[in-house]
Parts: C-alpha cells; structure tokens; sequence
C-alpha cells in the first residue's frame, strides 16, 4: 500500500484539517508512515497566519528535493492557508511540489493522487464550496470493548468543526482571502459527531470555527437560547448550539470552543456558561490591542470598554474563570501611549496567558495601505515587555492553586519531562489540563492507568507554565491499575508549533 506523512504548520484549524487527511488518505487505502524518509506521499499543510510563512515553505520545499529525486514516483502536496493563497503559482515556483489543495478541497486529494499515479500533470484545486459547504467528520474507532484488551482507544480529547470561513474583515488578518466567507455546519451534524466521539472515549471536545461563537445553525433547527434578544445585532445561535450539545451528549465531560470574537460575547452565552457544568472555567478570548485607536485601524468593531465590560460579565456570571488572550503589537500606527493602554488593559483583564505576536505584513489584507512605520526592534522591545507582564500574572495564578484541590483530565504521558515537570530527562508522569486549562503534571501513578479519567489531585508546585499534583487518596483507590497489553489510546500526532488560532 502507498504510505503518507503529514507535517502541520499553524493553528487548531489546521491541527483538525491534517486529521481530516489522515482519515481521508487511510480510507482510500493509504498507510502512514513510520517517518517522511518513509512516504511515499509527503503532506506540507500549511499556515499563513504567521510572518514570512511563503518564505519557510520554499525553505522546507528545498529541503526536501533531495527526497523527491531519491524516487521518481514520491509526491510532494502542499495544503492548507499558503496553498489556498498562491494556488498554481506554487506550481510554478517550486518545481517539485505534485499537488496544491486548499482547505475546502480536502476530500479530492485521493482522486488527485489517483490521477497523478496514472500520468496526470500537477494540479491545484483551491475552490472554496461556497453553495455546498462540505465538513470533515473524524472517524473515531468503534467503541471499545470490555471482552477484548486489544480495542483501541479514542484519544481523550477531539477537535469538532462548526463553521469555517471569517466575515469580520479585521484589516491585518487574511483568513477571509484563505477560508473564505463564514459557511456553517448543521447543528445535528455536529452533535451526531460529537455523540460518535464520545461513544468511542473521548471526553473533551473542542468546538473549532474562525469566529466560532457567530454560529447559525443553516438548517434553523435551534430554539432561541434564553437570554438571546433579537434586537442585538450581535447575538447568533453559539449559546443555543452548546446548550444542545449540552443536553444531546450527556457523557461528553468537557466542551471547550475556539476562537470567538468579543462581538459575540453576548448575555446569552455568558449564560449558557453559567448554567452548563460541561463548559469548563475558561475562555480565550482575543483582544488584539487595548488601544481604542489601534482598535478602530484593526477594524475589530468593539472598543476597550464593551470588551472589559463583556469579559467582566462572564467572569462575574462564573467564580473562578479565567481569560486569555492573543495580542499584536508594533500595529502600524501604534506609539508607545498605544502599547501602554495594551499592558494596562492586560493587568486590568488578569489574563492567565496570552499568545503575543509582532505585527507583519499579510498579501491581501487591508493594513497593506497602512505604513509598516514601527521599527523591528520597537515590535521586539515591546513584546517581550508584554510577555513578561504576562508571565508574571500566569506566576502569580499558578502559585495560588498550590494546596488546592483540582480536577485534570488526563491526555497521556509526557516521557520527556521529569520530576520538575520541566523539560528534561527522566519521568514519564501522567499530564492533562484543569477545568481551567492550566497543564498539570501527576508524579507517583506510573503504575495506574489514568488515560481519559477526570481525577481529582492535590497541586504540590507550581512551574514555570505548568502544575505539579499528586492523586488524592480517593482518585488513587478509585484508579485502574495499568495493565502490559491492555487498552491504549490511538497515539497522539504531534504537530509543529501550534500558534493561536486563526481570526478571533
């Protein structure tokens, strides 16, 4: 059988898109590969989200030519933002590249393999399905079973698409030139998906769209959420949708979303959050700028007070959550009073993270007509002024869990980190995240079989980013013992870097 390998460049989006190939390429009868050096069939998906993204995929593209001239049959595809950006030009430019297949084209990638195989020319295919909006659905394993030890496992947590596509327009963001306007998922499609992944073992889903939380069910199968007016202009269908996927998927222990936008931070999904156990205590939440100057030129339809107001009223709504954030500074224009509001609003908000980034010109977006007239070095200064504010907040939070009581959904093990929970040598700890999202790292269960279980721990140390916790005496008498040959999850793909999700 042919063997395929994926690598993953960018955001959740593209996490999910590469496992909609995985699935896509196995049931057209490719295997995955042990390693590139393996393939036959080399993926390079691709994000354009981040500066010079051209730039490193002619770089890998390079890279890899000695690969291609080692076997005439091997096939080079890019995929993903940069492909959907440059379409044949990539064809053009980089010889070596086979196939170029945008977001929305996914499900023909085996067909244009099929027709590579029998002499057909390089191809791209970047059309965007605007009059009949396809939606990849995982393929979990089947659910498994207590008489058999062999049964795979679902990997406790999963990405799920509600809609795709950005209409907001924001002047430094290309999501709307390289996903197209919003198109959205009917709601019994994703609750049917999410009830599949969680018969199968999975615990957490993720909700995933570029303005996430604008969602309207196509179909108008959902009921208004209470709180929702229909004089907000505002106000969309996200509360209805999680409070029925709430309601439809008993079993499913947390649903998480990104990224929404400020503007659809309504009263009617403040309270949803509220009222329904399975959300968990936190919400990323980009801001962008605490400038309302910056704001106006980034075209993100909200000022510095509706998004502190809206912030602060879900976090009254619900003790205990906590916000992060993305954030870019050196936005042409931007002086020192302008970065200044931005540090003062993240110590007013409290974020417990952020994701901070220099502003850098993007082909087709707005803020090309603005000046890039802040100095390289000014961006730098400015974001590590940033990133140390942030730090010490997230310091600050993470010591005062210290001697609490916490509940962590175990994802698996991370062998490289030791007893520090740093990176290092040695330990191989059970680690998940908290309601809250914070990483928690569980020393002294080696032994016991924690995958996909919900326990309680005691917080021990705080780390530089992350948790140190020990099982209560309740989780550990209420634990599996490991056993050699016994049930394991699908194994978890690592992708490259993940940066913070596109449009927000």
């Amino acid at each position: 059988m042919p063997r395929y390998s994926i690598t993953t460049f960018g955001c959740q989006m593209n996490v999910h898109d590469s496992e909609r190939m995985h699935d896509v390429l196995r049931c057209a009868g490719y295997t995955e590969a042990g390693s590139a050096d393996e393939a036959d069939v080399l993926v390079l998906n691709t994000c354009s989200v981040r500066e010079k993204a051209e730039q490193k995929l002619r770089s890998e593209v390079g890279r890899l030519a000695r690969w291609k001239r080692e076997r005439a049959d091997r096939v080079l595809v890019v995929a993903g933002c940069v492909a959907q950006q440059e379409g044949e030009r990539l064809l053009k430019q980089m010889r070596a590249i086979d196939v170029v297949v945008g977001p929305d084209n996914i499900p023909e990638l085996p067909g244009l393999l099929g027709d590579l195989a029998i002499g057909g020319l390089p191809i791209a295919r970047t059309v965007f399905d605007l009059d009949a909006p396809r939606f990849l659905v995982a393929s979990p394993p089947s659910p498994p079973s207590p008489a058999s030890s062999s049964s795979p496992r679902a990997a406790p947590t999963a990405f799920v698409t509600v809609m795709k596509g950005c209409d907001e327009r924001c002047s430094f963001c290309i999501v709307p030139y390289t996903r197209g306007p919003e198109r959205y998922r009917p709601s019994d499609e994703i609750v049917a998906e999410i009830a599949a992944l969680v018969a199968a073992g999975t615990r957490e889903v993720t909700l995933l769209g570029q303005t996430v939380n604008s969602y309207s069910d196509p179909l108008g199968a959902l009921p208004r959420a209470p709180g929702a007016s229909a004089d907000d202009p505002d106000e969309s269908e996200f509360a209805a949708l999680l409070r029925r996927v709430a309601a439809d998927v008993p079993g499913l222990a947390r649903l998480r979303y990104t990224s929404p936008h400020p503007r659809h931070l309504t009263p009617s999904l403040v309270l949803a959050h509220a009222e329904l156990p399975a959300l968990p205590r936190h919400v990323h939440m980009p801001v962008q700028s605490g400038s309302d100057r910056v704001l106006r030129r980034m075209i993100r339809r909200y000022t510095r007070a509706e998004y502190v107001a809206r912030t602060r009223a879900l976090v009254e709504a619900v003790p205990g959550l906590t916000l992060s954030t993305d954030i870019i500074v050196g936005f042409p224009g931007e002086t020192e009073d302008d970065f200044a509001a931005t540090l003062s609003l993240v110590r007013e908000v409290g974020f417990k993270g952020l994701f901070g980034f220099k502003y850098s010109r993007r082909p087709h977006t707005p803020a090309l007509k603005l000046p890039d007239d802040v100095p390289e070095g000014v961006k730098g200064e400015r974001l590590a002024r940033l990133f140390e504010e942030s730090e010490a907040l997230l310091a600050a939070h993470l010591s005062s869990l210290v001697g609490t009581t916490q509940e962590v959904l175990v994802e698996g093990r991370d062998k490289e980190r030791g007893a520090t929970g740093e990176r290092g040598p040695g330990g191989a700890l059970w680690s998940g995240r908290t309601g809250r999202h914070e990483i928690a790292h569980i020393e002294g269960a080696e032994e016991l079989d924690l995958l996909g279980e919900v326990v309680e721990v005691s917080i021990t140390r705080a780390n530089k980013h992350s948790l140190q916790a020990e099982l209560t005496e309740a989780a550990r008498a209420a634990a599996r013992p490991r056993q050699r040959g016994g049930l394991e999850a699908r194994p978890a793909r690592r992708s490259l870097p993940v940066v913070a999700a596109e449009g927000g």
